[in-house]
């Protein structure tokens, strides 16, 4: 309740709907959007193989989206999750390396997928992404909005097909209900602008 309250901004005025928001909204995302559980350049993880200490270890995901385990080599991390991880290492270890390989994986650090918040909320920066996360979401992440912000100012930068976007986000339209409050995807950007009055 209280945060719902923080959000509020001017229920009463109709403010016009940016068509370039509800472009996004009506965008086919939902096959398309990355889960926030698999794994992407930049994340840690680690890897151990039961009663092999020699084995496993800690890693980070390079740019192209491998790591290089022992004995395997070069292998290829991006777009799974630690589940399929452990079949996947446990599977390549069983080739000659290790008898009935138990492997076990854990994500230490998630790096690749982040949503930013900058501008008028109380605690700006880089938030890590979650499924279905949406825009009131994430400036609740960010503490919410300023007193000093102009919430229907709001924008979100969204990348498409190698081209950026910007859209205006109707704040007071989505908590009246009277529009859908977008899902983000990993890597957008929320600023939220300083009011005038």
């Amino acid at each position: 309740m209280v945060l719902a309250l923080s959000l509020v901004g001017t229920w009463g005025c109709a403010t016009a709907i940016d068509p370039a928001y509800l472009r996004l909204v009506e965008a086919p995302g939902s096959a398309e959007t990355p889960s926030a559980n698999t794994l992407g350049a930049g994340d840690k993880l680690s890897v151990r193989v039961y009663d092999e200490e020699k084995l496993g270890g800690e890693f980070v995901v390079a740019p192209g989206g491998t790591i290089n385990f022992p004995l395997i080599g070069k292998l290829v991390v991006d777009g799974l999750t630690c589940s399929e991880i452990e079949d996947e290492v446990a599977r390549r270890l069983a080739e000659g390396y290790v008898h009935s390989p138990s492997v076990t994986c854990s994500v230490l650090e998630f790096e690749s997928k982040k949503v930013a918040v900058f501008g008028e909320v109380n605690s700006p920066g880089n938030f890590r992404y979650v499924d279905r996360m949406t825009i009131v979401q994430a400036v609740a992440d960010a503490g919410g909005f300023k007193d000093t912000a102009s919430q229907d100012g709001t924008t979100v930068v969204r990348v498409v097909q190698g081209e950026e976007r910007t859209a205006r986000v109707p704040v007071s339209a989505i908590l009246a209900g009277e529009v859908a409050n977008l899902e983000l995807l990993p890597g957008d950007i929320i600023v939220v602008p300083r009011s005038i009055y």
